[in-house]
């Protein structure tokens, strides 16, 4: 593995910048060169917002956007609606997406490649499931270390206990904990 360019797309608080902050932690924690940097429109809650993570083998270089992203995580699927998730992913792209929907119907309405892999999974009823709150960025984080195999399961939870320990009760913690297994376990290829 040289270099993986990973490109997130939520809106704002539903912890998509914190997901890949825990993400960029977890590879750090695993040997790796990681950045994780958010990109903002308007700051405010529900508005669009893009994160990015670089992973490498080798020291990072480059300072910008990932226009060009092997992974595209979609942390809220009514994105797919009034933006091109798909814009600059490479030809053998892979895009995780919450989604209760069936993939054929994700696949079509994204227009893929048949050389793009799409995985999906529920992540805003496992976080429900596992917490209480429709925070679906937990479970993703688990569905792109499964995807990706970028990080050990074990090192991925260790850095979710931490960054999220210093700010919440040990129920919420042991529930993100719960739903980044379940986002790992839950994720399937379509």
């Amino acid at each position: 593995m040289e270099k993986v360019e990973i490109r997130w797309h939520g809106r704002g608080g539903q912890g998509t910048v914190t997901a890949a902050k825990v993400f960029a932690d977890a590879c750090l924690s695993g040997g790796r060169y990681v950045q994780a940097f958010p990109e903002y429109g308007p700051e405010r809650a529900g508005a669009p917002l893009r994160a990015y993570n670089r992973v490498s083998s080798k020291e990072l270089r480059m300072h910008c956007p990932v226009s060009n992203p092997d992974v595209v995580v979609v942390v809220d699927p009514t994105l797919i609606e009034s933006i091109d998730v798909t814009e600059g992913a490479k030809d053998d792209a892979k895009f995780i997406i919450n989604s209760s929907k069936e993939a054929a119907e994700l696949r079509k309405k994204l227009n893929l490649k048949p050389t793009q892999k799409l995985y999906v999974l529920d992540a805003t009823k496992i976080a429900i499931d596992c917490f209480g709150r429709p925070m679906p960025n937990s479970p993703m984080v688990g569905a792109l270390n499964k995807v990706t195999g970028l990080v050990n399961l074990e090192t991925l939870l260790e850095d979710v206990k931490k960054s999220f320990g210093k700010k919440f009760s040990q129920k919420i913690i042991d529930g993100n904990l719960l739903a980044v297994k379940r986002g790992y376990e839950e994720v399937k290829e379509g």
